[in-house]
Order: C-alpha cells, then structure tokens, then sequence
C-alpha cells in the first residue's frame, strides 16, 4: 500500500515545532516559500514556549501525539 504524503503545511509545522522544542534559534528555518516559512514559525513558537514550560523529554510526549 501506498503512504501518503502529508500536507506541506502539517509537516512545515511539525519541523518547526521540534525545532523549537529542542532550543534551535529561528534563523535555522529551511523554508523561502512565504506561507509554509510562516506554518514553521508558528510551529516554532509554541515549541519554544512547551520548552519553557518544561515539556521536553518524557512529559513533552503527549504533545507530540496531538500535532
């Protein structure tokens, strides 16, 4: 069976959010295309603040399984 490919915006913000959970600054985004630029950023933030509230590691994980 086929897998198929998840929407750009889906996996934009999925990257984003784990970059931000693992403390990588902004500037490290690989996207140009405006929107999707946007979608990991939005991604990114809200890694960062699950960073700051503490969910990283064991108690982060249920975040995961939501995005």
């Amino acid at each position: 069976m086929k897998r198929q490919k998840r929407d750009k915006a889906s996996r934009a913000y999925i990257k984003g959010y784990n970059a931000g959970v693992s403390g990588r600054s902004k500037d490290s985004c690989p996207f140009t295309e405006i929107v999707s630029r946007q979608t990991w950023l939005s991604g990114w933030r809200e890694g960062r603040t699950d960073q700051w509230e503490g969910y990283t590691g064991v108690s982060g994980i249920h975040k995961i399984a939501n995005l």
